[in-house]
């Protein structure tokens, strides 16, 4: 295969011989920066897309690299995405598939948060070349980074302090960077261009000036550029007292300094997710105001008016389809022992997803699936999860006739139907088959109206299975 590559130290005949050859047909596989999106790229038949350090595309550059092709094969690889991205994989939109087994060897990154102080920084960076290694320090302001530079040469005497920034020429950058990676520098002073691909085993310590300006992603990719041995690495971040922050900076710091551990970028990215919202769905925006709501509120608010629209505005188009129940989630209180108990499954971690793998579960058969997975991993389900695993079957049914919340306390049951404004539930086919119901056995059921809720009453104790039963047969 033939491997080609463009970016900003090419030359124009060299872009202008690769754009052809591309055109043609003749490069099989082409590498590129944001110059992939410009207008004279043209590709012959593009088949695959593969999209490195997402989180440093906005969304209407990854739109541009769609458009090369309709209906192109996406691959989209990150250790931090972006909100956005990140909102599409936990909807189902997109795949996602989480790597996480570090390196062999490998050792989590020590990360603190420093207010600035010379004894501190002089200690850090005489540490590591102490032990024969080099540091990075970042500092994103172009204007004073030389300045910079010669503070650290004040403080630390002696040390081969280089220089690294996005406005040097090409060949000057090259020039540093290989003078870095051969081991003739000891501390490199540069902005976040270094953030990805650099691979220097020799640099296990960084100090990030000025950390509250950065966002979580960037933090994160800085602090992967030490730790890429054996040896225990170190990162810094640098800021003012943390009084002075805004609580979103605070929240940052508090994030990246908890999430240490060998791939914590996926807890990174919800935690982003959480401070900065999702965005839009349909535009262009990467983050929103989910976190004046949170994550999940706004996942169940999302989802009810889909299904509202669904049924509602556009029926005709689904009307060959069940409709949609319109109670999606229903509130079941109980005093009844239905759990997992924790010596069934001794670990809390996994009976917590198995708690949310169970309130995820949308059918009968998904749930009779988890019994069986249950007795297959940890042998017979006792009776406490049993009974959960039927109650979770009794919620589903509620949901199917519109219930908002189901009682059943020593044996007795109610259910709390729409608020009596919902018109659109109480004229429909739903309602009409459980009043249906409730007529055709008038000693067993009973609905009566307090204030603005409905209430559907069972007159005498029932067992789980049984109500159950008796719900079925409503419709």
């Amino acid at each position: 295969m033939r491997v080609d590559y463009l970016n900003r130290f090419r030359t124009p005949t060299e872009v202008k011989a690769v754009l052809a050859d591309l055109e043609a047909g003749r490069i099989d596989i082409l590498i590129g920066t944001h110059k992939i999106v410009g207008s004279k790229v043209k590709f012959k038949d593009l088949g695959l897309l593969i999209i490195d350090e997402e989180q440093k595309f906005g969304v209407s550059t990854k739109e541009k690299l769609r458009e090369l092709k309709v209906a192109v094969d996406t691959l989209t690889l990150t250790a931090t995405p972006i909100p956005r991205t990140m909102q599409f994989s936990l909807l189902g939109a997109r795949d996602l598939s989480v790597i996480h087994t570090p390196p062999p060897n490998r050792q989590p990154v020590h990360t603190e948060l420093m207010v600035i102080d010379e004894n501190k920084v002089r200690d850090a960076i005489l540490f590591e070349t102490d032990r024969g290694g080099q540091v990075f320090f970042v500092h994103n302001r172009v204007q004073g980074i030389e300045g910079v530079a010669e503070l650290i040469e004040q403080w630390c005497p002696g040390l081969k302090i280089g220089i690294a920034h996005g406005q040097m020429a090409g060949d000057q950058m090259e020039k540093i960077l290989l003078q870095f990676i051969e081991g003739n520098l000891d501390v490199l002073v540069a902005t976040n261009i270094i953030e990805s691909g650099l691979d220097i085993p020799n640099a296990n310590t960084i100090l990030i000036n000025q950390a509250q300006n950065f966002g979580l992603s960037d933090l994160h990719q800085m602090r992967g550029r030490v730790g890429r041995s054996n040896l225990k690495a170190f990162c810094y971040l640098i800021v003012p007292p943390l009084f002075t922050l805004t609580q979103e900076a605070r929240r940052r710091l508090q994030a990246i300094e908890q999430h240490s551990d060998l791939g914590s970028g996926f807890q990174i990215a919800l935690r982003d997710l959480d401070i900065r919202g999702a965005g839009n769905m349909l535009g262009g925006e990467q983050s929103g105001f989910i976190t004046e709501i949170g994550l999940e509120l706004f996942q169940k608010i999302l989802d009810e008016a889909i299904r509202e629209l669904r049924n509602n505005e556009y029926a005709e188009l689904y009307a060959d389809q069940p409709m949609d129940p319109p109670g999606f989630e229903v509130q079941l209180d109980t005093d009844a022992a239905a759990l997992i108990p924790d010596h069934y499954v001794r670990n809390t971690t996994e009976r917590l997803s198995l708690y949310r793998e169970l309130d995820d579960l949308e059918s009968e058969d998904a749930l009779d699936a988890f019994a069986d997975r249950l007795a297959d991993r940890f042998g017979p389900v006792p009776e406490q999860a049993q009974l959960l695993v039927a109650l979770m079957r009794l919620r589903l049914q509620g949901a199917r006739l519109g219930m908002e919340k189901m009682v059943w306390r020593k044996g007795n049951f109610r259910a709390h139907l729409p608020d009596g404004q919902r018109q659109d539930y109480y004229q429909g086919p739903v309602f009409g088959a459980v009043l249906q119901a409730v007529q055709q056995a008038p000693a067993d059921w009973v609905l009566r109206q307090q204030g603005a809720t409905v209430q559907l009453v069972y007159q005498h104790q029932v067992t789980v299975p049984a109500l159950y039963q008796m719900l079925q047969n409503f419709v």
